[in-house]
């Protein structure tokens, strides 16, 4: 019993990337198809067997034993040989000609799954008329071997060569871009003919579904648009038949309004596969129709094949040349940072060929509140580019756009001209960012045709019409940068492997010298101070006549506890890094009665020194007091180092409905934006020489925002011309337990 092929559902706008054209249900009108099972049953056969062969195929027939194979012997034996293949799974017949009724025909066998397909596909030409075909063939690639030549040179000379192998009117090459769209790079086509050289396509002109069959089957031939197709009648029951190899496969209608509003009456398509992906495109147009035979086309795939390995080759000479070119760069670039003081002195060295390395347009170099830039960008727009990617993508291992104004518009006006970004997380804490990019690519696009699609009538009706018309569209495109290709996101990924790893190094290094010092100040040098601190309080009772070794004592005194203030900060130092906290122990506490015990040391210790307190009668709270202690005198400490002299430092308290707010005020400039980053960071280079602050290491204010995030509170700066302003915030009871101090 038969059926004909399951209808198909028609395609439309919707659904037109999903449409099963590996699986039409026919064939083209110039050559016949029959699928046999394992047992030469018939399951599948075209409808136009008695027209062509002079014998009509059934589904249910068995094969060998039909009149076509009785009075065509070398049909059987072919039966035969591709069954015995198909059990085994060896190698199919090669192709042959065959005399059938009067006619030639290439005969041409492949497996679809469990089924042996044969396709009798009439032939046109004579074998006289192919005679020199074989040495034309040949001479054109031997042309094509030129492996030093530029790469859309070779692909115009295939163009050339392919129009006068086939006789097509035109011939074009596809170079696909990242997006999937195609640019016409080469094309040869007859002088009555528009050129379509420059033209790009759009991606979807080739859906997905079709790009697999591409690649699956490099040569697709469709000898005459306007031919209707061939119905497959199939036996009951079964599947519809796969013919992603045949060759006389039947046309997607979409595909066949594609060609006919562009005026074509045949087209042949040769694929250019490089790493089994569809990397460019043959296509082969008439205005007519046209068969071309198949020896001629097999040849031709055979030019498309050598062209794909030369063009691989090209490509890989290119990106080797590049990979060396950047593993130099790379050594360099880790010497610097590993011999340099800090790494971002190192990368800011090598910005600019950072930046050429990755064909970027600028680059910005970010360590924390540090900033370095190269190419033009502003530091107004780094730093607003920076703080979208701390705010987005944060902990990211790297990031990537070439449309930046699309994926972010609120920073757009700000980054103009800037679309590319190449993003590298040099610290995932602490927001350090090496960052690459590239400038708008405003381009006029030359369009193949309006590329929106659009519904209106056509041959069957209201229905997706792919273009009504093929003459030059234009579109300009904005807010977008070239692709970042693979090879440089694989470039930009060993980069960073490179930097972490010189990182992790340089971390370790610094953490073992600081092991070091720390075990050192703490084991060998507080006791030597301590007997200096009790001699230079004996000196300081036993006051001589003159009153000199009294001061003496002062002074002996009042440095040595700065040493010991210093050997207790780096101590603090090393619990947090080693991740056993301040060991707090909160009390209740009047803070008023330490923050003025506080306010009298100071003033004692400093006559010179204009402390103002504004404090409430009483405020309590549950604190730790020494450690609270230590984040006031840090705050009044700071605040006389660095407030401008003949001003006083206020000192606030209030109550408020969250807590305690205690607020140390000084007359002083702003601070500069890339040293209030780091304020609150340890061994800072901005604490370094300073003349007001020259036995400073940078660790009071970090030490301070530890014990403040200890009790469950927060400290910030913030400038209120003339002042700088340093609020601490504590909750109304403690965070219990409280926070791990080191996170």
């Amino acid at each position: 019993m038969t059926s004909a092929a399951a209808p198909v559902q028609p395609t439309t706008l919707e659904n037109c990337d999903r449409e099963p054209i590996h699986i039409p249900g026919s064939i083209q009108s110039h050559g016949v198809l029959v699928a046999v099972d394992a047992n030469g049953v018939v399951r599948h056969a075209s409808s136009n067997a008695q027209a062509l062969l002079g014998h009509a195929l059934l589904p249910g027939d068995v094969l060998r034993s039909s009149a076509l194979v009785a009075q065509h012997s070398q049909i059987g034996a072919l039966l035969d040989e591709g069954l015995a293949a198909l059990g085994a799974a060896a190698d199919l017949p090669m192709p042959t000609e065959l005399e059938i009724e009067g006619h030639s025909f290439d005969v041409v066998l492949h497996q679809s799954h469990e089924l042996l397909v044969i396709e009798f596909e009439a032939r046109q030409a004579s074998s006289d008329a192919l005679t020199g075909f074989a040495m034309q063939a040949h001479r054109a690639m031997e042309k094509l071997r030129r492996p030093r030549a530029a790469i859309n040179d070779l692909l115009q000379l295939a163009t050339q060569e392919l129009k006068a192998l086939t006789g097509f009117d035109r011939v074009m090459a596809y170079r696909f871009r990242p997006d999937s769209s195609g640019d016409v790079v080469a094309e040869s086509r007859a002088d009555f003919l528009d050129p379509y050289l420059g033209r790009r396509y759009p991606a979807s002109d080739i859906p997905a579904q079709a790009r697999a069959l591409y690649v699956a089957n490099t040569l697709r031939l469709i000898a005459d648009v306007q031919a209707a197709p061939v119905p497959l009648a199939q036996a009951a029951g079964s599947k519809p038949l796969d013919l992603s190899a045949a060759i006389l496969r039947s046309v997607s209608p979409i595909h066949i309004e594609y060609l006919s509003n562009m005026g074509v009456g045949a087209s042949m398509s040769i694929s250019i596969v490089i790493n089994n992906r569809l990397w460019g495109l043959l296509a082969c147009h008439h205005m007519g129709p046209r068969q071309v035979p198949y020896s001629v086309r097999m040849a031709c795939d055979v030019m498309a094949q050598m062209l794909g390995a030369t063009i691989q080759a090209a490509l890989a000479r290119k990106q080797a040349e590049r990979q060396l070119q950047v593993a130099e760069l790379r050594t360099r670039v880790m010497e610097s940072v590993l011999h340099s003081d800090d790494e971002f002195t190192g990368l800011c060295t090598h910005a600019d060929a950072l930046a050429a390395s990755m064909h970027a347009d600028a680059i910005i170099v970010s360590e924390h509140s540090k900033l370095c830039t190269e190419g033009g960008i502003s530091d107004d727009a780094a730093r607003a580019l920076l703080q979208w990617l701390d705010a987005t993508h944060a902990g990211s291992t790297l990031y990537a756009t070439h449309a930046l104004p699309l994926e972010a518009p609120a920073i757009a006006v700000q980054l103009a001209p800037w679309c590319g970004v190449l993003a590298l997380p040099l610290d995932l804490q602490r927001g350090s960012w090496l960052v690459f990019l590239r400038k708008e690519q405003i381009e006029t696009i030359h369009w193949g045709g309006k590329p929106d699609k659009e519904i209106r009538p056509g041959p069957l009706g209201p229905r997706l019409t792919p273009r009504g018309s093929f003459d030059l569209w234009k579109e300009i495109v904005r807010s977008t940068s070239e692709h970042w290709a693979a090879d440089d996101l694989d470039i930009a990924r060993q980069l960073l492997a490179e930097l972490v790893r010189a990182q992790n190094a340089r971390h370790a290094e610094l953490n073992n010298a600081r092991s070091h010092l720390m075990a050192v100040l703490g084991h060998d040098l507080r006791d030597p101070l301590h007997s200096i601190s009790m001699a230079a309080r004996v000196l300081e009772k036993n006051n001589g006549a003159d009153g000199n070794t009294g001061k003496l004592g002062q002074r002996i005194q009042s440095s040595s506890s700065r040493m010991q203030r210093l050997v207790s900060q780096v101590m603090d130092m090393s619990r947090l890094q080693s991740r056993l906290g301040l060991d707090l122990q909160p009390a209740s506490i009047d803070l008023v009665q330490l923050l003025a015990d506080l306010m009298d040391e100071a003033r004692t210790a400093h006559p010179g020194m204009q402390l103002v307190g504004h404090l409430p009668a009483s405020l309590q709270a549950e604190v730790d007091p020494d450690r609270m202690a230590q984040v006031f005198s840090n705050l009044v400490s700071n605040a006389r180092h660095h407030g401008d002299a003949g001003h006083p430092v206020e000192v606030h308290m209030q109550a408020t409905p969250e807590g305690p707010l205690i607020q140390v005020r000084n007359v002083a400039p702003a601070i500069a934006p890339e040293v209030a980053g780091d304020l609150f960071t340890p061994f800072k280079a901005s604490s370094v020489g300073k003349a007001r602050n020259r036995s400073g290491l940078g660790l009071g204010l970090y030490i301070a925002h530890q014990i403040v995030q200890g009790h469950g509170g927060s400290i910030g700066y913030e400038h209120e011309a003339p002042h700088v302003v340093f609020t601490v915030h504590l909750p109304q009871r403690p965070a219990r337990p409280p926070a791990d101090p080191s996170t």
